[in-house]
């Protein structure tokens, strides 16, 4: 039974990205301002720099999930091995029941990689290797359905694929799902993969840089990719980290290039605010979306100089993990309440010149400072647009 001073908390936290496993390799990256971005090895013909998870590939598969082995996946396992939450997991399952525990991933691409690579590995002209699975693999429920089985979750469950927003949208989800009633805890979070199809749909659009990405400088030409997955444990409980405030919106005005005044992204977080019931004043710092693109980082600015001012402490984290797609949303979150509990507010790895024409206050490296509430982004193609207010108690 719950007391009163109960509240939909965050009650754990797993990550894995290019700076590595957990809470404590992540915080160590954001206090030296270190970029895990590496030159591309991935055999595209054309260079640039990706966010790369060292070892995930030699990582132990479960054998009575091995349909469901691929690199997704063996992201997802390795987030959930982290800071003892599978363990948390399981300690809310026996608290709760199985049936009132619910899984929402945000994802972008899936498992997308195993099918790249089985249409590589046959032979001209031949069908996919037998052993390949849609369903275990590129079905964009696959991450889903595979934590449902591998964790024993048998409340509700469903994939959300907002392109870069997902995953942010997923943990607002989990609140919905917990305010509704339909669950006592729920697992919320994302995952993405390296793969060809990332890598080379951007470079299409001509929105990929050579170097390693640059956000808000004026020099930044486009962004690098990355790879990642966080999970949070989202459930009723009288101390932790609140999901205080949300916001969505959507743009609907380009598929690839958000208006110039970022109006969708300005309304995200006014409604966030609200929800959260705080001024501007009140948000300490601001984690961008911040991709590195010329009309991303503008538009972007342009929002939050409207809602917030130019005053309030903003960065960037994907000068340091790449651009994770689909995974973005909860690992920037996740990062989010890491520094938030250490008082540090992350700097903007490779940033060197700000670009002017964003007067919002960048920080170039970080900044030991209290935040009882924080502001992160996370923006989609197809103007989807999420933001949520992240409060310390």
């Amino acid at each position: 039974m719950q007391t009163e001073a109960a509240e939909i908390r965050i009650t754990g936290i797993g990550l894995v990205s290019c700076l590595g496993r957990g809470a404590e390799a992540h915080l160590d990256a954001l206090r030296d301002g270190r970029s895990g971005l590496t030159i591309c090895d991935w055999g595209v013909p054309f260079p640039c720099h990706i966010g790369r998870v060292a070892g995930v590939e030699g990582d132990a598969f479960p054998a009575a999930h091995a349909a469901f082995d691929n690199r997704a996946n063996r992201l997802a396992l390795a987030a959930l091995a982290t800071d003892g939450l599978a363990e948390q997991i399981a300690a809310a399952r026996s608290r709760h029941g199985a049936g009132r525990i619910g899984l929402v991933v945000g994802t972008s691409t899936s498992g997308v990689e195993r099918l790249e690579t089985a249409y590589r590995s046959r032979p001209l002209d031949a069908a996919l290797p037998a052993e390949y699975s849609l369903r275990h693999h590129n079905d964009h429920h696959a991450v889903a359905a595979f934590l449902h089985d591998f964790l024993d979750i048998q409340g509700p469950g469903h994939t959300v694929s907002t392109a870069c927003s997902s995953s942010a949208k997923a943990l607002i989800d989990a609140v919905h799902l917990i305010e509704a009633g339909l669950c006592d805890a729920v697992l919320a979070g994302g995952v993405d993969s390296l793969c060809f199809t990332s890598l080379a749909g951007f470079e299409a659009l001509e929105l990929v840089s050579r170097a390693p990405c640059r956000p808000c400088d004026a020099a930044r030409d486009g962004l690098s990719i990355g790879e990642g997955a966080a999970f949070l444990l989202v459930e009723r409980a009288a101390d932790g980290p609140r999901l205080s405030g949300y916001g969505e919106t959507s743009d609907g005005t380009n598929m690839s290039t958000p208006p110039e005044d970022g109006r969708g992204a300005a309304e995200a977080m006014r409604a966030a605010l609200a929800r959260a019931g705080l001024t501007p004043e009140q948000i300490a710092y601001v984690n961008l979306h911040g991709t590195a693109t010329p009309a991303n980082d503008a538009s972007e600015g342009a929002a939050v100089s409207t809602v917030l001012g130019n005053a309030v402490p903003v960065a960037s984290l994907k000068g340091a993990l790449g651009h994770t797609l689909g995974a973005a949303g909860a690992l920037e979150i996740a990062l989010c309440l890491i520094a938030q509990r250490a008082g540090l507010m992350p700097g903007t790895v490779g940033l060197e010149s700000q670009d002017p024409a964003i007067a919002c206050h960048v920080l170039t490296a970080p900044v030991a400072g209290e935040m009882p509430h924080l502001l992160s982004n996370a923006f989609g193609f197809g103007g989807s647009n999420a933001a949520v207010v992240l409060s310390r108690e």
